[in-house]
């Protein structure tokens, strides 16, 4: 088993039923954003993740009942970037429940676009990552919703419907996984750590430094995992299971939830530089934090 940071860390359970309750516990101080903004109070923001939480629960037991026959696949960006429409049903559904609860917000999903662009917070949100995976019937995909504060994240939501995994974190209240505390593991050494990583729909026609990425990292670490699905990636990372993901050419809905899950876990976030991550660069690296200069190193290895 795996040593997690902190006293009395765990990585949620496997099978138990999410939890609407999101318990508040002691966080380090993390680069998102404040728990209080814009008069936001922090049982306000609690109140969102529970919002955003109901959502994602909902959408997930759409996705659930269809893994493996929706009735229409189609293309977007590339032969492999899929679509079906069971991802516009989902987001569909969680744009229903998210403005019911708050009008105000902006949306930006990954089918529909965005709306109310001038609006201070808007929800970020992937109705089905990991849609690949979804038509092909292999268990590894899920739901994300962020929300997304003048630019800074203050709340994230990952939901794993076949599991029945619900992850959720906010600013300066930790991680958690069906109500359980969650924490980074606590590898100290790349070596000795279990990474994951991803290819964009660009590698058809591009394949460096995916591949080179890849090789490196495959042999200066246990494995590399590619699980097909970014934001269990990070979910995974958040509670220990991993000690690293990186991938580029991602979209903001593949990050939002992640990064704060991840930092409110004790984990760090970067670009491939070691500078703060931009939900518009699409470049992310994340890790437990032990092994971040060392996967950042690697990475940069000609």
């Amino acid at each position: 088993m795996k040593r997690r940071e902190g006293d009395g860390a765990a990585s949620g359970s496997v099978l138990g039923e999410p939890s609407f309750g999101v318990p508040l516990g002691r966080a380090p101080r993390l680069p998102v954003a404040s728990a209080i903004m814009h008069g936001m109070s922090r049982a306000l923001l609690q109140r969102y993740v529970k919002v955003a939480s109901r959502a994602a629960v909902e959408a997930g037991g759409l996705l659930a009942r269809h893994i493996g026959r929706p009735r229409t696949v189609t293309t977007k960006r590339s032969a492999i970037d899929l679509v079906t429409e069971i991802d516009r049903a989902s987001e569909r559904l969680i744009y229903r429940i998210l403005h019911r609860a708050e009008p105000a917000f902006g949306f930006l999903g990954e089918e529909q676009g965005e709306r109310r662009e001038a609006a201070e917070c808007r929800w970020i949100v992937d109705p089905l990552d990991g849609t690949n995976n979804f038509v092909h019937g292999f268990p590894f995909f899920g739901v994300s919703i962020g929300l997304e504060c003048d630019g800074a994240m203050a709340a994230g939501v990952i939901y794993d419907p076949l599991r029945r995994e619900l992850f959720t974190a906010s600013a300066g209240a930790g991680a958690f996984c069906n109500g359980r505390r969650i924490r980074v593991s606590a590898t100290r050494r790349l070596a000795e750590s279990l990474l994951s990583t991803g290819f964009s729909s660009k590698f058809l026609t591009q394949d460096q430094p995916y591949l080179n990425w890849f090789r490196k990292a495959q042999r200066n670490s246990h494995g590399v995992r590619r699980l097909g699905s970014t934001v269990i990636s990070l979910a995974s990372v958040a509670c220990g299971r991993l000690e690293g993901f990186y991938e580029q050419d991602l979209w903001p809905w593949d990050l939002a939830a992640g990064l704060v899950l991840v930092q409110e876990a004790g984990g760090r976030v970067s670009d491939a530089g070691g500078r703060p991550v931009r939900l518009t660069a699409g470049q992310l690296v994340a890790s437990n934090g032990h092994i971040h200069r060392e996967l950042l190193r690697l990475l940069t290895l000609k």
